[in-house]
Order: structure tokens, then sequence, then C-alpha cells
């Protein structure tokens, strides 16, 4: 089960609440989450208690962001784990409960792992569930790791192709903070460049329809002191146009063996205007999003969200007095049909470079990918 409890705090500076913790308070272990539907009007954090609130808690977004969702499902094995619930199940719903973010998946897996080891070792249930939260902390830190990492690769890149500073950013949905052990990915590029001096503008995509980037990506930015201006997603084309963007940064959920890349649904137009414009378009993910067993775009499962996110305006998308979460105000005729998919998938032909801890792949091929995962693996042993 989860509670919620409210956390009044000014925002002026680096979120002061995490986006995910482990607690133990006298009553027992809990995975304690920053609610991201409740942004930016209020900084609430959501108590999960078990695997199942976890798992709700992923599916409404409360956490989400490839890397902190790979966090979390290894976080949710383990409190499974330390709790004494079945951890078999417990791993299931939560590798299930988003099909296009691979690092969720291979969060559970590591900690099932690590689980599974200790029982096979000789270890009791007690030593069980201490290896299966060793290993979720330690995948907490190593994303901690990589996003420093990827920051500096990726402030090298611009500095490359954009020669002379004053770089004007496009990027689109979140991928700071909230979505990460560390300061993110792609936004932790754009941070790099802002704090050295050399970022002039970020623009940021509204992200419709749940608005991550008005909500999200526009309240890290406030609160790291970035120059940003808020758009629509469909003012994007315009800004190419007049000459005002020098480079798309994006996050990526899932990528796969050859290089295209699964990002929330507006990516791929971005992508596209980016090739006509001759801009960078540049993705920024740590090594564990890329999927090798997935061979191409075509096999990557996109997730299909309900058609009410689009037919409605709910409290998370725009707060309005005397309307709960979960309530909505139509916006669309009784019984229409909503095409809502979560993500769209960029081919790597129009990826100008794809960013990781290890290192950065462009041109993006498979071989090059491989390559890169190789090196990753063996760093790793």
């Amino acid at each position: 089960m989860a509670d919620q409890y409210a956390q009044s705090r000014e925002h002026d500076g680096p979120m002061e609440i995490p986006a995910i913790r482990w607690d133990e308070p006298p009553e027992g272990p809990v995975v304690v989450l920053l609610d991201q539907t409740r942004l930016p009007a209020e900084e609430v954090e959501l108590v999960c208690t078990d695997a199942p609130a976890l798992v709700e808690a992923i599916r409404t977004l409360a956490v989400r962001g490839a890397p902190l969702l790979g966090i979390a499902g290894a976080y949710g094995v383990a409190l499974a784990a330390v709790r004494g619930f079945d951890v078999e199940d417990a791993a299931r719903a939560l590798a299930g409960a988003r099909p296009t973010a691979v690092n969720l998946a291979v969060g559970v897996r590591r900690a099932q792992a690590a689980y599974r080891g200790a029982l096979s070792g000789g270890g009791d249930q007690r030593a069980a569930g201490a290896a299966a939260l060793a290993a979720a902390r330690a995948l907490h830190r190593e994303d901690a790791r990589a996003s420093a990492r990827m920051a500096v690769h990726g402030l090298a890149l611009l500095d490359e192709l954009l020669p002379g500073g004053g770089h004007r950013i496009l990027t689109h949905c979140n991928s700071g903070a909230l979505v990460s052990g560390g300061e993110g990915t792609a936004f932790a590029v754009a941070l790099a460049a802002h704090r050295a001096g050399q970022l002039r503008r970020l623009w940021v995509d509204e992200t419709r329809p749940l608005l991550q980037g008005a909500r999200l990506t526009a309240y890290e930015a406030a609160r790291n002191g970035m120059a940003y201006t808020l758009l629509t997603d469909n003012a994007a084309g315009s800004l190419f146009a007049a000459g005002e963007v020098d480079a798309v940064l994006i996050g990526a959920d899932r990528i796969a063996a050859d290089g295209s890349v699964a990002n929330k649904v507006g990516s791929y137009p971005l992508a596209v205007l980016a090739r006509y414009h001759h801009v960078p378009f540049i993705v920024v993910a740590p090594v564990t999003t890329v999927d090798p067993d997935t061979p191409d775009g075509a096999s990557i499962e996109v997730e299909q969200r309900p058609g009410h996110e689009v037919t409605e305006l709910t409290a998370p998308q725009v707060p309005v007095v005397g309307v709960e979460a979960g309530g909505g105000i139509p916006v669309a005729p009784l019984g229409t049909q909503a095409y809502n998919p979560a993500f769209d998938v960029t081919p790597p032909e129009l990826v100008t470079a794809i960013v990781t801890e290890e290192g950065v792949v462009s041109p993006v091929t498979a071989e090059a990918l491989a390559e890169l995962c190789d090196r990753s693996r063996q760093v790793t042993i």
C-alpha cells in the first residue's frame, strides 16, 4: 500500500527531495518517491510499502524516466525481499509495469539475480533481502556516476559540433534529476553547458498530453537558474525555420541494437525537423538503455496510454480548483477515440550521435553500438 505526505519547499535551487530513496522507519522499510504527477504545484512524497504500490506509481507516472525506473525496479524487488513478500511475483509485476523502458526490466533482473544468488549460496531470506538491497543501492550509485560522465561527454560533443558556445538547445519531455540517480541524461548536458557559461537558451517542449516538459523540465530549469523558454510542441518547426535552434538533446527509453531510439512521443518529428534544418540531433542515455536483444525499431513495443489523457484535462496536467487528481474536464466530445502512444521511434540515420557514460557513438551504427556495449561490459567485469 502507499501513503502520501506533503513537503513544503521554496523552488529556489536544486531539488531538496530526491526523486527516489530507500527509508527504514520503525514500521518497516519503504521506497519513497517524489510524486511527479503533483509537480510543479507541490512537492509530495509517495511512500510505497510493497511492490504493488510501486507498480501503481510506475503506471501512473508518479515515478518515470528510464534510468530512474531501473532504480525503482531494483528497489521494488529489494522491498519485496526484505519485507518477506513473494519476490518472483513482485519482479514479474514490476518488470511488466511499463513495457518500453528497458531499464526497468534491467533493474529488476539485477536485484533479482542478487537475491537468487544469495539463496543459492546458502543464505537465508534475510541475507537474500540484504543482497537485493545492496544491488539496488549499487545501481543507484552507478546511475549517478553515469549521469556525471554523460554530462562531460555531451558537453565536449557540443563544443566540437558548435564551437564558440552560446548554445540554443531544444529538449523534449524531461531528462533531468527527476529521471535519474544523478542530474539526468540530456538535461544534465544542458545543465553542464549552463554552468560553463555556454547555454544561451534552453527551449523546452511542452510535451503533450501530460506536459512533462512544462511541469517537470521547466521546474528543473527554473530551480537551476537556467535561461529557458517553454513552447508548445507544434511550435518547434517555427523555431527551426527561424534559425533559433543549434542542437536537439533528448533522452531515451530504449535503444535498439541498430541504433533506433524510442523516446517520448514527439521526438521523431524533432529528428525530421533537425535533419531538414541541418541541426544536430543528439540522444543522451546510459549504456543500460541499449537493448541488444531488440534488433531494430520495429521490434520495440510502444506503450499505449489511456485515451482520457488526451480527451480530458486532469488535475496532474492542469491543476483546477475543485477537480481532484484523476477527475477530468472534457476537451473532446463524449466517446471520442484517442490515439495516445507514449513513445515514438527515431531511426538511426536521423540521430547525429548517442552519448553514453562510456563515450559517444557517431555515426550511429549497429557495429558501433555493439562495440560500445562490449567495452562497457569489460569495464564492469
